[in-house]
């Protein structure tokens, strides 16, 4: 088991970062979210049944701890939000500082990033797996636990949205050039 764990970890840790790095958008919560991946990895590695590609199955993993901690934050925001909107307000809005790596990727990695922000989660994970990860539709679907037309489905509402919201805001296309979006 050790064995195949290692193997598990070298071929995927990266990729399963990113992913989950696109989704959360903070480094540290990140790094905690693919341990947490890991763990469930050992825990569940024996029922493994194969029906899918390992690459799927840990996306799978990593999706559903991702959403997890993404309903978690959430939860916590509202009731946040309960007591007293002005106390939050600084604390709901997301500032962290974009880690090292990024200033690296191509500009057109950086775009997608930045808007992003603007998807739902649904959108941003057919995003992220088809265009970032670079995953192909059946992979996708096998991740998310989708049909393959789900995924074109919203992979195409997506990129209908991202391209509508960029002519409703011109000047965002502009921002998105600068990186100060």
């Amino acid at each position: 088991m050790q064995n195949v764990f290692d193997r598990l970890y070298e071929e995927y840790h990266h990729s399963l970062f990113q992913f989950i790095f696109y989704m959360v958008r903070s480094r540290e919560t990140a790094e905690d979210l693919v341990q947490e991946v890991y763990i469930r990895v050992l825990k569940s590695y024996e029922g493994f049944e194969g029906k899918s590609t390992e690459k799927t199955w840990l996306y799978s993993i990593a999706r559903h701890v991702t959403i997890d901690w993404l309903r978690t934050q959430n939860r916590r925001k509202k009731r946040f939000l309960l007591f007293d909107i002005k106390e939050t307000e600084n604390y709901l809005k997301d500032e962290d500082p974009l880690p090292d790596e990024f200033v690296a990727q191509k500009e057109s990695v950086k775009q997608l990033y930045q808007v992003l922000k603007t998807c739902s989660v649904e959108h941003q994970q057919v995003l992220i797996l088809r265009f970032i990860q670079s995953l192909s539709i059946a992979e996708t679907a096998q991740i998310l636990n989708w049909s393959e037309s789900k995924v074109k489905t919203t992979q195409h509402r997506a990129i209908k949205g991202l391209r509508n919201l960029l002519e409703k805001h011109p000047d965002m296309e502009e921002e998105l050039k600068d990186g100060t979006l």
